[in-house]
């Protein structure tokens, strides 16, 4: 039995999320006897590729191509289904990150696989693997069980944790993929490169904002607050909607889902569409003025007042907690 790991790559760095799928990988693979090895997929990517090893991945197969340097659907799905099918992948585990649920389903229909979406846990039970997830937007937690063939997951961020980097370097085999025009249907042009902060899909602290913070202008004490604490920015759907924040900082059913340790909601009532997004951060503080606002119901610390009034005074006393 072999395990394929696949560890995304953006701009030359191997991402958080791919030494979490390979933790999970590693361990899966001492359940079940299983191979385990890792795929790394871009441009010049192959001296970074031996880095996964620490993680307790052995073996690294690379797709190392300079038309790969920007992600493509078609091409990756290319790339991986056709390593897939030459190594002969029974499981297939990807990061439930923009790209891995972009790339994951085009890939189980390839190959004709089950697929188990953002999954929140993976046990072992009589031989087979169950897998746990939310559906319809969080209020029912499901444990699945995949019959084809070959097994697809995805992972939520945040949620696997990765283990301890023992300094081991895997070894690195190159794999010549035959790309051609007709493989890339959409091509990126340009990258647009973020401000410093964490994705919120990888942040381990996130504070978000909503509705209530009443104008675009007043995100300044969102952004405060996140630089101390060394946190994401999200946004609700309102937020976005409204033209405050950029879509990419959106949580939700229809934006990001994120497992932060500390999720800090601002002015978020907490529709069923954010809940979906967020409620399975390990900590939730939510500011609201209205005290039967829905986000209280989940949260674990609840301040009712003026988020106005309320953030430029927390942004002071952690500075003076951490000595900034």
């Amino acid at each position: 039995m072999k395990i394929l790991t696949f560890a995304e790559q953006r701009e030359g760095k191997l991402k958080k999320t791919a030494y979490e799928v390979a933790t999970a990988a590693v361990n899966l693979g001492k359940q079940l006897n299983a191979d385990v090895f890792a795929l790394v997929i871009g441009k010049n990517v192959s001296e970074i590729a031996s880095d996964i090893g620490g993680y307790g991945i052995k073996r690294v197969v690379v797709v190392d191509n300079s038309d790969l340097e920007f992600y493509s659907t078609t091409a990756y799905a290319k790339a991986v289904v056709e390593v897939a099918i030459k190594e002969k992948a029974d499981i297939c585990l990807f990061p439930a990150s923009q790209m891995g649920k972009d790339l994951a389903p085009r890939i189980a229909a390839k190959l004709n696989a089950g697929l188990a979406s953002d999954c929140t846990a993976l046990k072992i039970e009589n031989g087979n693997i169950i897998a746990t997830r939310p559906i319809f937007a969080g209020k029912i937690i499901s444990d699945v069980i995949i019959k084809t063939d070959l097994k697809i997951f995805t992972l939520r961020p945040n949620v696997f944790t990765a283990g301890a980097n023992n300094g081991q370097k895997a070894q690195v085999e190159n794999i010549s993929i035959d790309l051609k025009e007709s493989d890339f249907t959409v091509k990126a042009i340009e990258t647009k490169l973020g401000t410093g902060r964490p994705d919120v899909t990888e942040a381990s602290i996130i504070v978000s904002g909503g509705r209530g913070m009443k104008a675009p202008e007043n995100f300044k004490l969102i952004e405060e607050l996140a630089d101390v604490l060394g946190a994401g920015v999200g946004a609700s759907r309102a937020a976005v909607d409204a033209g405050w924040r950029p879509h990419d900082e959106q949580v939700g059913q229809t934006g990001k889902t994120v497992s932060p340790n500390l999720y800090i909601a601002c002015g978020i009532s907490g529709a069923i569409q954010h809940l979906a997004g967020m409620s399975s951060s390990k900590c939730i503080v939510a500011i609201n003025k209205d005290k039967d606002a829905p986000i209280f119901q989940i949260a674990d610390y609840g301040i009712v007042g003026d988020v106005l009034e309320i953030l430029p005074e927390l942004t002071k006393e952690i500075k003076m907690i951490l000595g900034k």
